[in-house]
């Protein structure tokens, strides 16, 4: 069986964070492991509180699934802390990680910063380099590229700019754009659009940790970058249309919408 490694944090709630990346990469048909960046008090109202782990124990867990089970590809979710990504980045290095998605969380669809400075500076440097895939939304896009987005051309021209600076592909997600839910890739040169119908969904908590981490389950399996996109985007259209309705704010998808079998139905009736 393939396996997957998410690195990211946890969210209480399981909407997102390593809770939604697991229950994703199951689905999508491989054995999920995470390593902890940070715990999170939350729910799909908000945040309440975050704890982050300490580098030196992030370290550590990364060198007992490294030295035991490796992982066939690598996903990376929000870490808010300069010596966090320093740390991940050594030790992608160390055990010469070559699928590696990097979903770069560093600013809110609504434009909100959500990382500091700092952190956006040491992603830059220490760990965008070191990936296959870049997952940025729109103002993260901006940010990378320094091109303000407002149409097609100057996402094109945006996601080619970040993948000759880093050296990888990138997937700029519109799903919160001008347009309908229609995602870029640009890698080696080209570009191809990735066009979807726009869900009337509000419960969208975890989406892009859904997309990258089963992007990561598929590139894992063996698919292509171009193939892996595909397969994961209509994962999240599954998981979205299905309608799941949970919590008093924006809640999460059904991630395992298409998980069938004997353990997997209800009883007839309840109770």
């Amino acid at each position: 069986m393939r396996t997957a490694l998410t690195i990211a944090g946890s969210d209480s709630s399981g909407g997102a964070g390593i809770q939604a990346d697991i229950k994703t990469m199951i689905t999508n048909g491989v054995y999920a492991m995470s390593a902890i960046t940070a715990l999170t008090a939350q729910n799909t109202t908000g945040v309440m509180d975050i704890m982050e782990v300490p580098p030196e124990f992030l370290g550590k867990q990364l060198d007992m699934i490294f030295t035991d089970i490796y992982p066939d590809a690598v996903k990376i979710g929000m870490v808010a802390n300069s010596e966090l990504i320093e740390k991940i980045a050594e030790k992608l290095k160390e055990y010469k990680v070559s699928k590696l998605v990097v979903d770069p969380v560093m600013v809110a669809t609504s434009g909100s910063r959500l990382i500091s400075e700092d952190a956006v500076a040491a992603l830059k440097e220490h760990l965008l380099p070191l990936a296959m895939l870049l997952t940025p939304n729109i103002p993260e896009t901006e940010v990378l590229s320094g091109i303000r987005i407002r149409t097609e051309e100057d996402m094109i021209a945006a996601a080619k700019s970040i993948s000759e600076q880093y050296g990888c592909g990138v997937l700029c997600k519109g799903g919160h754009s001008f347009q309908d839910a229609n995602d870029l890739l640009y890698n080696n040169g080209s570009y191809q659009w990735f066009y979807g119908k726009r869900i009337d969904n509000p419960n969208t908590h975890g989406t892009g940790c859904t997309l990258s981490s089963a992007i990561a389950a598929n590139l894992a399996k063996g698919f292509s970058l171009e193939e892996s996109v595909k397969r994961a985007k209509e994962y999240l259209s599954g998981a979205l249309a299905d309608m799941l309705d949970l919590g008093k704010g924006s809640g999460p998808m059904n991630h395992g919408f298409a998980v069938t079998g004997e353990f997997a139905g209800e009883k007839e009736c309840w109770l």
